[in-house]
């Protein structure tokens, strides 16, 4: 099928693309810088578009049996003030409204068969900071937290779902930490460790909920054809407390994970982003579970050795 994919150019869709064409599909890119997407993607269709703006690019949405929307300011490229907030806002939420728009102006024969949206799991509010690892699930009925991601995921789901309307299937991908080669997650945590500095963060009971990248492209291509796919979706494998997850990543770097690092110099390191680095939520996977979704890395100690090679 004709794909659409924007955010291409990121994690998650420089490992998508090429999948999507290994499988048969064509893909063309939406990306800010159409030559770069080229440069970095290979053999793609790719179209310059300012998705917060409604412009010609709309018209490569028509005939697609699927878009892949993973457009998203990087909420940890910079600190957060009013303006960068801002961007990170408006970078999903307008850009999803934008695009939606477009699809309804589209000829009803025309319009794409399901729209895939990225959204994340701070969605939903904080974990409470207590020691049982059995109370604190939450999963895709679950009502959005009240933090400023929360409130961003929050109206990017809603704009995402404005498309159901126009007879387009809607997932909205609540992803989790992405773990993987070349980037991601790891290409942050991974010096500290390699210097001999790594350790839990704040107190290390906060939850990462992960999934490998494999596994995040494995759920996407198959929201792309299954139409048993829609709604929201838990896009993780399992959660696990911080200070075992460090450890977990000290060992698969042949390193120690015995320097924690305090509460107040993450804050100073990152300002009002810390408060998601020191809390977390353990989301659940339920909808993939239920649909039957098999892992491909479905063991924190493998992803991580896979993920550094």
């Amino acid at each position: 099928m004709k794909v659409v994919v924007t955010g291409a150019t990121g994690f998650i869709g420089s490992a998508l693309v090429p999948a999507l064409r290994a499988r048969g599909d064509s893909v063309t890119v939406l990306s800010r810088d159409a030559e770069r997407a080229k440069r970095v993607l290979g053999e793609v269709e790719a179209v310059t578009a300012e998705l917060e703006t409604p412009g010609r690019w709309s018209e490569a949405l028509a005939g697609a049996g699927a878009i892949v929307h993973l457009a998203g300011e990087p909420v940890a490229a910079k600190r957060w003030d009013a303006r960068q907030k801002q961007v990170i806002r408006d970078s999903r939420v307008e850009a999803t409204r934008v695009l939606v728009e477009a699809i309804e102006k589209l000829a009803i024969a025309e319009r794409p068969k399901a729209l895939i949206a990225a959204s994340g799991i701070d969605y939903y509010p904080y974990a409470l900071d207590k020691a049982e690892f059995d109370d604190d699930e939450v999963v895709e009925d679950d009502p959005p937290g009240d933090t400023f991601l929360a409130r961003v995921c929050r109206d990017w789901e809603r704009e995402a779902m404005a498309a159901a309307p126009f007879g387009v299937r809607v997932v909205t991908m609540r992803t989790g930490l992405v773990i993987g080669r070349g980037g991601g997650a790891l290409a942050k945590l991974a010096p500290a460790f390699k210097l001999f500095v790594g350790g839990k963060l704040g107190s290390g009971r906060q939850w990462v909920s992960w999934i490998h990248l494999d596994d995040a492209v494995g759920a996407y291509l198959a929201a792309t054809t299954d139409e048993r796919y829609r709604g929201p979706i838990n896009l993780v494998t399992d959660s696990i407390r911080n200070k075992d997850f460090s450890r977990a990543l000290g060992a698969a770097l042949g390193r120690p994970s015995w320097l924690p690092v305090p509460k107040l110099a993450v804050k100073v390191a990152a300002g009002e982003f810390a408060e998601t680095v020191l809390h977390g939520r353990r989301a659940v996977p339920k909808r993939l579970r239920e649909l039957g979704y098999a892992w491909r890395q479905p063991e924190l100690a493998a992803a991580l050795a896979d993920a550094l090679g």
